[in-house]
């Protein structure tokens, strides 16, 4: 079912590519993903993640390092313990698991609302650039390459930076 979904997305963006091509002669591809980090803007708020994810590590760290080290003690001392002292031990460890598995959670989806947070005026701004150069140079349609059905496009059909040199010259 999916591929026929696909085939189908494909046949109506060829016949709209045929038409629109017919109409104007100009379809442009931008790669927004690629773009968007391309931009000066963007290289800054990659940073800024990268600094916070750096930071969520280095928090991170001594626990696990702890964690290691409680494992690797309680398998070298496994034989001379009691039963109740390595099931101590082995609580001890599910529970520093638990409590890192939760950190890491924790991290990671204050990270993924960072990014939305950082990302998102850019997406749009972004957007608002493609549109302009759209209108202001004659394009009938720009695709974003990232969307499916586009397997090919010439190098010249893309526009990514141009729109990455116009979202720069832009604030």
């Amino acid at each position: 079912m999916l591929s026929r979904m696909t085939l189908a997305l494909v046949a109506i963006c060829v016949l709209l590519a045929s038409s629109v091509s017919a109409e104007t002669g100009k379809i442009g591809i931008v790669d927004t993903q690629q773009a968007i980090v391309s931009t000066e803007m963007g290289k800054e708020a990659k940073e800024t993640l990268e600094q916070k994810l750096r930071s969520a590590q280095s928090q991170l760290q001594p626990k696990i390092e702890r964690l290691q080290q409680m494992e690797k003690e309680l398998q070298e001392m496994q034989a001379v313990l009691s039963k109740e002292a390595r099931q101590k031990k082995q609580f001890d460890i599910v529970e520093l698991k638990s409590q890192l598995e939760t950190a890491m959670q924790g991290f990671q989806q204050q990270i993924q609302l960072d990014e939305a947070r950082l990302m998102q005026p850019l997406v749009e701004k972004f957007q608002t650039v493609v549109d302009e150069i759209g209108r202001s140079q004659g394009y009938a349609v720009i695709f974003d390459r990232q969307t499916p059905g586009i397997m090919y496009s010439r190098e010249a059909l893309d526009i990514t930076d141009l729109a990455v040199a116009e979202f720069d010259k832009k604030d």
